[in-house]
């Protein structure tokens, strides 16, 4: 039994460019799943033939490459905007943490995608890599907080890291721009809750 297409409401228009073929792209991946969608639903989608659609790009994993390069840029540019901070390394960890909020607002659907990638494409893997790297670096930005005494100790830097953008990913779930919650509460309200828990008690 055939899925039923996906209905993706986008302007009618004589001439495409990339990009929004690209945010057609990204909601019909969203729908079916990469693996799911074949070129000939992603024209349709967007109601030209899949020849124009060729005219404009190589095929659909160009597509995903072009929207996991847009998260990953943003959440890099986040961390480098920190790592090159001064102050606190508790300090700078927020500053991520915010960044990587107005990033997931900014660009929820390509944000959206990056989370669900499993590794079945070269695109696939090397965006996993990019993720894993990322880490790493957010690992050692909570380990120097946890050096100046800023963050328990107790905590292992890793699974930290781990727990505050798993955190922060879930609201690709149930966050929708536009809605009552602004990105500055949202970021405040990250930002308690994640580093409530890590952060030394005066008491202590």
């Amino acid at each position: 039994m055939s899925a039923e297409p996906v209905e993706v409401t986008v302007e009618k228009r004589s001439r495409y460019d990339v990009e929004s073929l690209l945010a057609v792209a990204v909601e019909v991946f969203g729908e079916r799943g990469y693996d799911g969608t074949s070129m000939d639903d992603l024209a349709r989608a967007a109601g030209i033939t899949k020849s124009s659609f060729y005219h404009h790009v190589k095929g659909k994993e160009e597509l995903l490459r072009r929207s996991l390069d847009r998260a990953l840029g943003g959440l890099f540019a986040a961390l480098e905007a920190a790592e090159a901070g001064e102050g606190a390394a508790v300090r700078r960890l927020e500053e991520l943490l915010r960044g990587s909020v107005a990033l997931l607002v900014a660009e929820l659907p390509h944000v959206t995608l990056l989370l669900r990638v499993r590794g079945n494409t070269e695109t696939e893997r090397s965006a996993l890599a990019r993720r894993r790297e990322f880490d790493h670096r957010v690992t050692a930005l909570v380990a120097a907080a946890e050096a100046e005494g800023d963050l328990r100790i107790s905590a292992d830097p890793a699974l930290a890291a781990r727990l505050v953008f798993g955190l922060i990913n879930s609201l690709t779930e149930w966050y929708r721009p536009g809605g009552e919650l602004g990105e500055a509460a949202l970021a405040d309200a990250v930002v308690e809750l994640a580093l409530s828990g890590l952060r030394v008690r005066p008491a202590e």
